[in-house]
Order: structure tokens, then C-alpha cells, then sequence
């Protein structure tokens, strides 16, 4: 997997004068299926998360309110990508490092999850990643 395997989702938007609906139904709409669904909130105006990468686990990480940036970085290329509408999701493969920063005061970041938490699925620790995925020192 690489970077140019993760993507941006766009989510189905039925727009109503009473207020927009988006909705996700399952592998209609995503890559794989949902095990977990969490969110990150109440992360201090221009905070940082994240700082690891995945073993297995998909994920499909969306703005629900505010914005803020993915760095995604296979270890050869890098890419940023900006989230600010609830109606798009990144797509993110395994063994790719992410980085959450310049959240906006205020946002709210769900994140649905191909597997249940598993701390044995991270790398946590970037020369690690490297050595896994390049064998890199």
C-alpha cells in the first residue's frame, strides 16, 4: 500500500432546505466494514494527534464539524489533505503514518474503523514503521 492508495470518499448529500442528510451505508460506500466508530473533540485550536500508523486497520476519517489536516507518509512520499465537510471522508490504508494537526476550534473528528482497538496493530514509533515497511534503519 501507498499513499496513492488512500483517497478522498465522497459521501452521498441529500441537500434539503431544512438541513443537509448524509449517510453511509456500510461497503455500499466505503471500502470495508465498520467495526468501531470513534471521534476526537475538544482538541485545543491548531492541536496535533495522531502520530502513528496501523498494522491491518482501515480507516475512513471525516470533519463532522470544524476542519482540520491529514499528513499521510508511506515512508517515500507524503501528501496533506485538508477536511472540512462532513460529506467527504479520507480513506486510509493500512501501513500508512498519519499526522492530525491544525484542528479549528470547535471540530470534531470521526474516525470509522475496519477493526475493534488493538494496540498490537500500531506502530507508535516512526523508525519502526520504516523498518517494517522498508526495512529501513
Amino acid at each position: 500500500m501507498s499513499i496513492s492508495d488512500c483517497k478522498i470518499i465522497d459521501l452521498p448529500k441529500i441537500a434539503n432546505p431544512q438541513g443537509n442528510l448524509t449517510f453511509i451505508e456500510g461497503e455500499n460506500h466505503i471500502p470495508f466494514e465498520i467495526q468501531r466508530v470513534y471521534y476526537l473533540y475538544d482538541v485545543p485550536g491548531g492541536g496535533e494527534r495522531g502520530g502513528h500508523a496501523h498494522k491491518e486497520l482501515q480507516q475512513l476519517i471525516i470533519a463532522m464539524s470544524g476542519s482540520f489536516d491529514i499528513v499521510l507518509d508511506d515512508g517515500k512520499d507524503k501528501i496533506r489533505y485538508h477536511l472540512n465537510r462532513s460529506y467527504n471522508g479520507l480513506y486510509v490504508c493500512p501501513m500508512i503514518w498519519r499526522e492530525l494537526d491544525n484542528f479549528s476550534s470547535g471540530s470534531v473528528c470521526m474516525v470509522l474503523a475496519s477493526n475493534r482497538y488493538d494496540e498490537i496493530d500500531y506502530y507508535r514509533d516512526y523508525a519502526e514503521f520504516m523498518r517494517a515497511r522498508w526495512g529501513a534503519e
